[in-house]
């Protein structure tokens, strides 16, 4: 007996001290995902470790911390979003997969390259991109065409910037220019962009790529006096109606209305969102941060959230893992599933607004029940000046509105 209890320590003992074989080699290696035309959209990832990877856009790094495996794969679900990757593993290195979106039933391939280089350069730059860009997308089609401002800085054959269009930005591109050619590119959980163009000092023509399912052309000029035009009334509340209107159970089932108690004599910031939305998730970052910086019983703020999933139960777990993700402290209602985000479909569940413009719109209300002011699109941190201008309005927009409730105590 106490030979074989001798056994059982030293076997335990050497199993705790044993190291155990990672999964995946650490490095740094380039994702590529598959768009028309046999393009290659790449992106840049790191291997920290078994349980943590980093992906990397111009400015923004996402944490990806959920990471499972089976057998000889690996599945890596991109933070908040609903889509993942799942690749093989060979010899400790991620190989081919797709990047599957359930909701948007969109499957991209992917494969990886043993490289740190977002884009491979043969040439040294020719031309600068650094500046504004006066841009319209599918400019021959007058179904699809819009207009977008570039914002684009180079250091070297370093490119980095956005698109700002009037329902918001693309977001964190970053890319180089090679030669003459601008290659930029962006994933970060929904967006999969790629952008490329022939350049001079003045002028961008190119292709824009969304997956593996959209394409659309590009033509640019140089402008650094452009301002894209967005009408900030294009969205307001039709005269019919004296008040924004919501009835909507939160992730536990809990009803919660607009004239319940919590929301009386208070400046009520509402959102309406989509947890399946990159620049929703900007936004609501920056409203649970203004939050923590601002801490005031006055204000409350509530997302509303039109979910693209089929079903009930996807678009609570959807809304579960956005508030923990982000951690956030008011209530995301479900407004609306199964519609596919539809802005007509929208409006008839408020039927109080004349038009819904982007995903997200932002309400300020105050404390009698009045809408104020409405945001109908949003500038998120990529695009620099214009989300600080942002910031800026929001704080003196909400700071009155307060003032308006304190004058009264």
């Amino acid at each position: 007996m106490r030979y074989f209890l001798l056994l059982f320590s030293l076997f335990f003992i050497f199993s705790c001290n044993k190291e155990v074989a990672s999964k995946i080699e650490a490095g740094t290696f380039r994702g590529v995902l598959k768009a028309k035309d046999n393009q290659n959209i790449p992106f840049v990832f790191k291997v920290i470790n078994d349980t943590l990877i980093h992906i990397k856009n111009g400015e923004e790094t996402i944490e990806v911390t959920n990471i499972s495996y089976k057998e000889d794969s690996i599945r890596m679900q991109i933070p908040v979003f609903e889509g993942y990757i799942k690749a093989n593993i060979i010899d400790k290195k991620i190989e081919n997969g797709n990047f599957i979106n359930p909701s948007f039933n969109r499957i991209v391939p992917f494969t990886t390259i043993n490289s740190a280089e977002r884009f491979d350069t043969k040439n040294k730059p020719t031309v600068n991109i650094t500046g504004k860009w006066e841009t319209v997308f599918s400019k021959q089609n007058d179904k699809n065409k819009y207009l977008a401002s570039g914002i684009f800085k180079q250091e070297g054959k370093t490119a980095t910037g956005t698109f700002i269009t009037k329902t918001g930005d693309y977001r964190y591109l970053e890319g180089v220019v090679d030669g003459d050619s601008l290659k930029l590119s962006v994933y970060d959980g929904i967006h999969v962009f790629l952008f490329k163009a022939k350049a001079t000092d003045s002028t961008l023509n190119g292709m824009f790529y969304s997956g593996n399912h959209w394409k659309e052309p590009f033509e640019a000029k140089l402008n650094n006096d452009y301002e894209l035009e967005i009408d900030e009334n294009i969205t307001y509340i039709k005269e019919d109606y004296n008040e924004f209107y919501f009835s909507f159970p939160d992730h536990k089932g809990r009803l919660v209305e607009s004239t319940d108690a919590e929301f009386n004599n208070k400046v009520v910031v509402a959102q309406i969102m989509g947890s399946w939305c990159p620049n929703s998730l900007d936004e609501t970052k920056f409203l649970v941060n203004y939050l923590k910086e601002n801490p005031n019983d006055k204000i409350k703020v509530v997302s509303l959230d039109i979910e693209i999933a089929k079903s009930r139960e996807t678009s609570i777990n959807n809304i579960s893992r956005l508030i923990e993700e982000v951690e956030i402290p008011y209530p995301v209602l479900l407004a609306q599933f199964g519609r596919g985000g539809s802005k007509k479909a929208v409006l008839e569940k408020f039927p109080m607004l004349n038009k819904f413009n982007a995903y997200p719109t932002l309400l300020i209300i105050d404390k009698n029940k009045k809408v104020r002011k409405i945001y109908p699109s949003f500038n998120g941190p990529a695009t620099g000046k214009k989300f600080t201008n942002f910031k800026e309005d929001f704080n003196k927009v909400v700071n009155q509105l307060v003032s308006e409730i304190e004058e009264n105590i």
